[in-house]
């Protein structure tokens, strides 16, 4: 299964489970820092890694979801992060064409949703999230509490509801830092 998130998660939960578990064969992030155990799988080469800067790591994403082939950025010229990636010569100046990315199954947390998929995030959860539900051939929406339909302020909907297939109420999670 290949994986492609912000990073590699907490060893217990999430995306960092299924690493931890040896689930994952290969990581599609901007870093696994959270995660020591993505590291030592990818040093034993138990977990093929691909990074990807944040910022590319998104437009990849958000371009997934809107059905484009690829991007081009400079991020990453003339660094280890060019290494095997096309690169195409627009207005005198040199690019990367990064892939973008799409999922068979995309999974996003949201703080309200209604029966139709309709989400509301909280704080920094609405960054790529958004893109995430839109990449996703089937997107699963976890969510902390399930409203009726009319209940959402409509200003406030992010994701709208084509973007979700299914929507679970979430059991909350006990989580700690990886170090404690």
């Amino acid at each position: 299964m290949t994986l492609i998130g912000n990073d590699a998660g907490f060893p217990n939960i999430g995306i960092g489970k299924l690493i931890s578990q040896g689930r994952a064969k290969k990581l599609i992030a901007s870093h696994i820092g959270s995660n020591p155990v993505a590291g030592k799988l990818m040093v034993e080469g138990k977990l093929e890694v691909e990074f990807s800067p944040q910022g590319t790591l998104a437009e990849r994403i958000r371009a997934g979801g809107v059905g484009l082939p690829a991007i081009v950025t400079d991020i990453g010229i003339g660094s280890v992060m060019e290494e095997g990636k096309a690169k195409v010569l627009l207005n005198a100046k040199e690019y990367l064409l990064e892939t973008a990315l799409t999922a068979d199954v995309s999974i996003v947390y949201a703080k309200k949703s209604d029966c139709f998929g309709n989400l509301i995030y909280d704080t920094s959860a609405r960054n790529t999230n958004p893109l995430v539900a839109m990449a996703g051939s089937f997107t699963i929406a976890e969510v902390e509490e399930i409203v009726p339909l009319g209940d959402l302020n409509p200003h406030e909907i992010v994701t709208p509801g084509v973007f979700v297939d299914l929507v679970i109420e979430s059991k909350g999670v006990d989580w700690k830092w990886a170090w404690e």
